[in-house]
């Protein structure tokens, strides 16, 4: 890969699930390069969702590099999720229709609750999780999955862990590593924010910001889609014997699953 960059480059891993980033460094001058990252990258970076795109080269493999801008800042802590500038990024992003646009074009499918399901049971047949607490869960996600199908689709980020988010030494705010994201009921991403970093009590100013109310309709949305979010990370967390990570979503999954008895079937009463 240094034969792209010149001479006088020094490549260093950058970290990462993938494996696949890199900090390219000549002298004060520092480069973020990714293999075949997100082909969305184009756009987010137009769009100032991500640093800027560079250039972008084909290998004779097929694999694409990409270069972003170096940014010199750092990563959101949880208490900073309460921002409103978190609110208003997420809410930009949702309401990209060059981002909606070229997702559709590029043949994704929308990930729709009845779909979720079909993952889940997919990866609970070939795993052995033995946890009461996710029967009852996807009793509960079969059973209200029709009352929270919903006919707005945005672009998800699918991880709005606080991990993800960056913020430069100028103030600018960014949503990285989008290679999960697809086409979904935005409350996917909202639930997630919601119940992982801001307190009830700001739940309706934070939705102000993003630009909607807190309704009815968006919280029982919401409940679903944390709870088929909880079961995935138990799954996820149960595989790597991470068993404190799964004790903690347990426990969170519990209290939805109480919540969301009381939502759904409270409202029918």
């Amino acid at each position: 890969m240094k034969h792209f960059l010149g001479e006088g480059w020094q490549l260093h891993p950058a970290g990462g699930a993938t494996g696949e980033a890199y900090i390219a460094q000549q002298g004060d001058q520092k480069l973020f390069i990714k293999r075949n990252s997100s082909p969305f990258l184009a756009v987010l970076s137009a769009e100032g969702i991500v640093p800027k795109l560079l250039w972008t080269k084909r290998l004779e493999n097929g694999d694409v590099i990409t270069a972003q801008r170096w940014i010199n800042g750092r990563r959101l802590e949880q208490s900073e999720m309460n921002q409103t500038a978190v609110a208003q990024l997420l809410s930009t992003i949702h309401r990209s229709t060059e981002l909606l646009e070229m997702f559709k074009r590029m043949g994704n499918k929308p990930l729709t609750p009845f779909s979720i399901l079909k993952g889940l049971e997919m990866v609970l047949a070939e795993q052995d999780v033995q946890n009461d607490h996710i029967d009852d869960a996807m009793m509960l996600l079969y059973k209200y999955a029709n009352r929270v199908e919903s006919n707005e689709m945005v672009v998800c980020h699918c991880d709005v862990n606080h991990n993800n988010w960056m913020v430069s030494h100028d103030g600018s705010l960014y949503l990285i590593d989008w290679d999960g994201a697809m086409v979904a009921d935005p409350a996917f991403d909202i639930s997630l924010l919601l119940y992982s970093y801001i307190p009830r009590s700001d739940w309706e100013k934070w939705l102000e910001a993003y630009g909607i109310a807190f309704t009815k309709d968006l919280y029982q949305r919401m409940l679903w889609y944390m709870i088929s979010q909880s079961v995935e990370a138990i799954i996820w967390h149960t595989e790597r014997e991470a068993y404190s990570e799964v004790i903690r979503w347990t426990n969170g999954l519990q209290s939805l699953i109480t919540e969301t008895k009381e939502q759904f079937e409270g409202a029918q009463n």
